[in-house]
């Protein structure tokens, strides 16, 4: 996704490989992508069983990412995928497809950093003509503050999902700290009491410290907390290794297994996980991120009772495996391999489970408890190739 910004900046890989590939970006901006984002293999309803096979509970798309193009039919916004592209509202079919799987819907939004993600204060792009204002922001200095019409459209398109689509749940990305305080209040008011007038429970999540503690959730980018939390906590990471976020050529996959430990180490803490897959412009999900969802959900069909519906229990884990960082943003890179010794526990009513995060053999040792646990016949193991299982008492 960040190659939208680097292809206007000489110097970088991105903009080296766009002039090879499309010619110099002050004759191919990024708006001549939009007939190549075609979607003709979308299928919504595939994308949803997909989702709700890895196990989800909740899902949606990027609603409008940094680049000003709303995937939502928009009446503000003239660059949107209803009108360009694949010439489809892809908010509002996935928002029905999601549902109809019974998830909860979600509408991630990116669009506070369109402010600040293109070259506008250079006049040989499109990024500064004021032909284009409407997704390029229009000509100002990289460190202006937001236009007043700037901070209405993006108000007017928040509405715009809000009234048009009643997600479930509202995810920021970094770039609330662009939006003054007043408008940041406004959305939030206006959510909530729509929410009300649904009469359903609604989540905003949010970065850093741009929105007051206790006013929604906080959310931590390829990261996580390392230990275990009084609140709740959601972090958002990719299927693929380098966290591309968006459909990347020979980009590496995580393994099943590294997958399920982020999704058991945070449950474990107070966590939820938010799994970014980055699907093709054709709008077909590429084979790779398809496993790697359907493997989670194996090993959630088995084990996810000790997943579901849980909470933190008095103490989160135990094992000689640390990560060695105190947690927060991007700290995946400090991921290591854990083993059978490594324990995680969640609660649900009066049961405590202790997932191990590998194979364990005949005897499982925990110190959290006494006497020692040992896995007989009375034990539930789960088939298939995985190296983690939940303990889980038949």
């Amino acid at each position: 996704t960040w190659y939208t910004r680097f292809m206007y900046q000489p110097g970088t890989e991105q903009y080296e490989h766009h002039v090879r590939t499309y010619g110099p970006p002050e004759t191919f901006g990024y708006k001549d992508f939009i007939p190549m984002f075609t979607g003709e293999h979308f299928d919504a309803n595939e994308w949803a069983t997909l989702f709700r096979r890895a196990g989800a509970k909740f899902a949606g798309p990027v609603a409008e990412h940094h680049d000003g193009f709303s995937m939502w039919d928009s009446k503000v916004n003239r660059w949107n995928a209803a009108k360009m592209g694949p010439k489809r509202d892809v908010v509002a079919e996935l928002a029905e497809s999601v549902r109809g799987q019974d998830m909860k819907f979600v509408a991630t939004m990116h669009h506070s950093l369109n402010w600040w993600f293109f070259a506008t204060d250079n006049e040989k792009y499109d990024c500064a003509d004021p032909e284009y204002r409407d997704l390029y922001t229009g000509p100002h200095a990289e460190h202006d503050v937001p236009s007043p019409e700037f901070l209405g459209r993006w108000r007017t398109k928040l509405r715009e999902v809000i009234d048009g689509y009643e997600p479930d749940l509202i995810w920021f990305d970094g770039g609330l700290s662009l939006i003054p305080d007043r408008y940041r209040r406004d959305f939030l008011a206006y959510y909530y009491n729509r929410a009300a007038e649904w009469g359903r429970e609604v989540v905003v999540t949010y970065k850093e410290n741009q929105l007051v503690p206790g006013s929604a959730l906080t959310d931590l980018e390829l990261g996580k907390m390392n230990a275990m939390t009084y609140f709740p906590w959601l972090t958002d990471t990719s299927v693929d290794a380098p966290g591309a976020w968006s459909y990347v050529t020979d980009v590496g996959y995580k393994p099943v297994e590294r997958l399920v430990h982020n999704l058991v180490d945070r449950v474990s803490k107070n966590g939820y996980l938010l799994l970014n897959v980055g699907p093709r412009a054709d709008g077909t999900i590429p084979q790779q991120a398809v496993e790697c969802l359907e493997g989670m959900g194996d090993w959630l069909d088995v084990n996810g009772e000790a997943i579901y519906g849980t909470t933190p229990w008095l103490c989160a884990e135990e094992g000689p495996t640390k990560s060695g960082d105190a947690g927060g943003h991007f700290n995946e890179g400090n991921e290591v391999r854990y083993t059978a010794n490594d324990i995680r526990f969640t609660c649900s009513g009066d049961d405590v489970y202790a997932i191990c995060l590998g194979r364990p053999g005949d005897i499982v040792r925990m110190k959290t408890f006494a006497p020692t646990l040992k896995l007989t016949s009375a034990w539930k193991l789960p088939a298939g190739p995985f190296h983690e299982t939940d303990i889980k008492r038949i």
